[in-house]
């Protein structure tokens, strides 16, 4: 049996307490939850913040004078203030709230892409990409005329970076990719493509999804153009995510959406726009959900991310262990040893069985994994596969829990293929 983690904080023993939906059972059985990946669980301070507003301060933001509408307005900046600080925006206002990272990447692809790129230009992508860093740049191109390239894989399953660099030449306009796989649970090595778009005078958009609740992120470092995540993966609600971009790259792209709250004085036949970052914010927004999302960042700032990932990584550590015992069984992605700094999950198939089947047969004794292409169509396609089991970590994950699971799918293994 793999040691328990002894060399990092056990942060599940320390967390675990503040997120009551892990206290339930499934089917009779206690639930282990392996789906953090998809999206994250609440702790009891997001699920208060909600509360609190809806019950102390409920009232449009921006637009009143009055102590409801004051109060709610400084709790809503006060987490674009948040998340400024959790990515080291240079300024909040680089900070634009959106329904999530998909409807960021939108953003981004209707105001910049089609105010900046012409027919023939070129967009980088990678075939790891989510469809939501996919389908946004295939609309465009049709509209358009861009062309699309894509940069695949190297011989450890993570993304094969000569080959993307080597995609880069004088019509390249843009770069988008994934900081972290979904699927694969690689790390890409932002930077050094970063600095390899800036050679052909090109901009680089990355999907932190996945990163922001396992690592820290700093978005000055990295020198990248945008980054958008959502906040449903770091413990915060669902419907609302942001972009962060360049100061002078938002002031010059022209609004995503029209309507009220982006504009600064209307007429009958035009408008003029309000400043950062509500040019981009049109209607009434997510004031609940974005203060939510700050009491997730806080949570999770207290607890540090370079703690979190220290425990994570021991935990990945011990499942790829345990799920490489297992006859017939392939991980996609790159090991620990391989990555030391990869995402805390693992995708993987067996041969002769479907992982929906694996993932029913598991959730009957209270285990939540996921089964299907993860919104990585093009990837499975790539590896000759229509769907994938994953199993996905958490710093609320308890070693208990992955050895717990390993046995249980030994068994399930075991049953599906003396029934096949």
């Amino acid at each position: 049996m793999t040691a328990s983690p002894s060399t990092a904080i056990d942060l599940a023993a320390l967390h675990r307490r503040d997120f009551p939906l892990l206290e339930q059972q499934i089917n009779g059985q206690p639930l282990i939850y392996l789906d953090h990946a998809a999206t994250s669980q609440k702790p009891r301070q997001v699920l208060e913040a909600l509360q609190s507003y809806y019950s102390r301060d409920n009232a449009n933001v921006h637009r009143a004078a009055h102590s409801l509408s004051a109060r709610a307005t400084d709790a809503f900046e006060a987490a674009r203030g948040m998340v400024a600080r959790f990515v080291n925006a240079a300024d909040p206002n680089e900070i634009i709230f959106s329904r999530n990272a998909t409807e960021a990447i939108n953003l981004v692809a209707r105001s910049w892409g089609e105010a900046n790129l012409r027919p023939g230009d070129e967009i980088v992508l990678t075939v790891m990409e989510h469809h939501s860093n996919l389908v946004p740049w295939q609309l465009l191109a049709q509209r358009s005329g861009v062309v699309l390239r894509h940069a695949g894989l190297g011989a450890d399953a993570s993304l094969d970076i000569e080959a993307l660099c080597g995609l880069l030449n004088e019509k390249t306009r843009l770069v988008a990719l994934v900081h972290l796989s979904n699927t694969l649970g690689c790390l890409n090595p932002v930077e050094q493509v970063v600095e390899a778009a800036r050679a052909v005078d090109a901009r680089v958009l990355v999907d932190g999804c996945q990163a922001l609740a396992h690592l820290p992120v700093d978005v000055q470092r990295i020198g990248c153009d945008f980054y958008v995540g959502s906040a449903h993966k770091l413990g915060g609600p669902t419907g609302i995510g942001f972009l962060w971009g360049r100061e002078a790259l938002l002031e010059a792209m022209p609004p995503f959406l029209g309507g009220g709250e982006m504009i600064e004085e209307v007429f009958l036949d035009h408008s003029s726009w309000a400043r950062l970052p509500h040019k981009f914010e049109a209607g009434t927004p997510a004031i609940a959900e974005a203060i939510a999302f700050g009491a997730a960042l806080d949570y999770i700032s207290a607890i540090g991310l370079a703690t979190i990932h220290r425990w994570e990584q021991q935990l990945t550590q011990r499942l790829f262990d345990h799920l490489r015992g297992i006859e017939g069984l392939t991980i996609h992605g790159p090991a620990p040893e391989q990555q030391a700094d990869r995402g805390a999950l693992a995708s993987f198939s067996v041969a002769g069985l479907h992982a929906h089947d694996i993932s029913a047969l598991l959730d009957s004794h209270g285990v939540c994994i996921r089964s299907g292409d993860h919104c990585t169509q093009p990837l499975h396609r790539l590896l000759g596969l229509d769907a994938t089991a994953r199993a996905s970590l958490s710093y609320t994950t308890t070693p208990a829990e992955i050895d717990r699971f390993a046995e249980l799918l030994i068994d399930t293994v075991g049953f599906l293929r003396a029934n096949s």
